[in-house]
């Protein structure tokens, strides 16, 4: 199976048309931009569903509390340990275990304190960055991996 029919088989389980979608990212070190790059793909055409929080998720708790999505999904560079660009799905439980982010609110705490007050499903896709560098720009592995997921997350939604 190649690594695109195995990315449509891990995100076929996600429910995208009831999700809201959080890129999370520093778009100033190079595939930190993961989630914010994804996110630029999708905002025009689906503005409801989508946040780009940038490096203060935080930021948009009360937000994200106030829409009360049945779904998160958040898109982060994570590194997991694969491949540059290789897009890995994790569900909510797996957050709680791992230290993958470069922000300054880690995926779980942030999970967490949104779970204080909604319930949605929770799932976290992790773009694998080659390299978070300041003031260098995106891979090309990650660049078409944002391009792919975000092609993907449009097809979900019959766009």
């Amino acid at each position: 199976m190649d690594s695109c029919s195995r990315l449509r088989t891990q995100l076929k389980d996600v429910p995208f048309q009831d999700a809201l979608i959080v890129g999370v990212g520093n778009t100033l070190r190079g595939d930190d931009g993961a989630g914010p790059l994804v996110c630029q793909e999708l905002e025009a055409i689906l503005p409801d569903h989508v946040i780009d929080a940038g490096t203060v998720p935080e930021n948009h708790i009360g937000k994200i509390i106030k829409k009360a999505p049945q779904v998160l999904v958040i898109i982060d560079a994570i590194d997991h340990g694969a491949q540059p660009g290789n897009i890995r799905v994790f569900r909510a439980d797996e957050i709680n275990s791992m230290a993958i982010s470069s922000h300054s609110l880690s995926p779980a705490l942030f999970v967490d304190v949104v779970l204080n007050d909604i319930s949605p499903d929770v799932y976290l896709i992790g773009i694998q960055p080659k390299h978070i560098s300041l003031g260098r720009p995106p891979s090309p592995e990650v660049s078409r991996s944002a391009q792919t997921l975000a092609s993907l997350i449009r097809r979900a939604y019959d766009l």
